[in-house]
């Protein structure tokens, strides 16, 4: 029998949601696969196998956005929050009633998320404030880097915290230049920099080399620190560097090449030291129009349509598996109960599996 508080809980959470997808929505319905093993899980290498489950289909768990970013897991609520950069806010997912609900707004362009060891939300404000900020337990929001040598900050974009309580983030130029994902504003900073930001406070310049550098994160023994070179020539690319005591990286190589019209954005390293990286085209051109409907159009190198995803390399850079989504994904990450849950935060929704693999760390 249904009482009365749990018939109320669930309206408050239908109406929660409802609400959330309302307002500046753009929601797609999506159909999951009722067979086993799920098709949308490709094996590209037989090593692969062991990481998929053979009982788990591919989930849409919620829709509405105009860009889904920065997905964090929150185990002790047992909720997930993710950006939703055009629309200026951050998005709550619950586990426990699936419901959608904004959490913040308006969220200064948030991008990034990531939960530091403490459980706290840390956030890159992608726009307009220009900055990285901790939400306190109390909801106090405290901000922990906003210039650099007394300059503003370009665009903070992905953030992770390594287990010494260090925080490294992005700082490409995407939030100030053009008026989608914040307000167009002049550029300060000289380089597009990977920093990091020392228990103390102090906030270095780890990497000042790499044009438009995006998502990042660290080997399952923080000995190599992965960073997506978004502006990367020919193509995108990952470079692994490794990390010295003091803080300091060195030692670049390109670990992964996004060839055939692949596109990187965000990824998670699990604890075998795979990537899983979000994936899709990126928008390159053939050099030739060809004649549709008596006009000669542009058309994209490749079929988005193939490339839509998640690709998953292992530590040495070896293609092992491709997850195929309906649209694009931005960026991901392990959550659940169990940790092996992978949300994947990909352009209007957030598609969750479950894998027989764990997020690093």
């Amino acid at each position: 029998m249904v009482s009365r508080r749990n018939l109320v809980a669930g309206i408050g959470a239908s109406v929660a949601s409802t609400a959330a997808n309302r307002a500046m929505a753009q929601s797609f319905p999506f159909k999951p696969n009722q067979r086993y093993p799920d098709p949308a899980v490709e094996i590209l290498d037989p090593g692969f196998a062991k990481y998929r489950l053979y009982r788990a289909t591919l989930e849409q768990v919620a829709t509405g956005m105009r860009w889904a970013e920065g997905p964090a897991y929150f185990p002790e609520g047992g909720y997930l929050l993710f950006s939703d950069i055009p629309n200026n806010r951050i998005m709550k997912y619950s586990e426990k009633d699936g419901s959608l609900s904004v959490f913040r707004s308006p969220a200064n362009f948030a991008n990034g998320n990531t939960r530091d060891r403490q459980g706290r939300l840390v956030t890159c404000e992608h726009s307009v404030t220009r900055r990285i900020t901790r939400t306190e337990k109390n909801g106090k929001i405290t901000v922990l880097a906003d210039n650099f040598e007394g300059k503003r900050l370009n665009a903070p974009n992905d953030i992770v915290v390594k287990s010494d309580d260090t925080i490294w983030f992005t700082d490409p130029v995407f939030g100030i230049a053009g008026e989608w994902e914040g307000f167009k504003a002049k550029r300060e900073q000289d380089n597009t920099n990977v920093f990091r930001i020392g228990t103390d406070g102090k906030l270095t310049a780890v990497i000042t080399d790499l044009v438009n550098p995006n998502g990042l994160a660290f080997s399952p023994d923080e000995k190599k620190l992965y960073v997506v070179e978004w502006k990367g020539t020919p193509n995108r690319s990952i470079w692994s560097y490794d990390v010295n005591v003091d803080g300091t990286v060195g030692n670049k190589s390109k670990l992964i090449d996004a060839a055939d019209q692949g596109s990187l954005d965000g990824f998670r390293v699990d604890r075998d030291g795979n990537l899983w990286c979000g994936w899709g085209s990126n928008g390159a051109l053939q050099s030739e129009p060809t004649d549709t409907g008596g006009r000669k159009v542009y058309q994209l190198k490749g079929r988005p349509e193939d490339l839509d995803g998640v690709m998953v390399f292992s530590p040495q850079g070896k293609p092992l598996g491709f997850i195929r989504l309906p649209e694009r994904c931005e960026n991901l990450t392990f959550g659940g109960p169990k940790n092996n849950r992978l949300y994947m935060a990909s352009c209007h929704s957030i598609y969750a599996l479950y894998v027989e693999a764990h997020g690093a760390t």
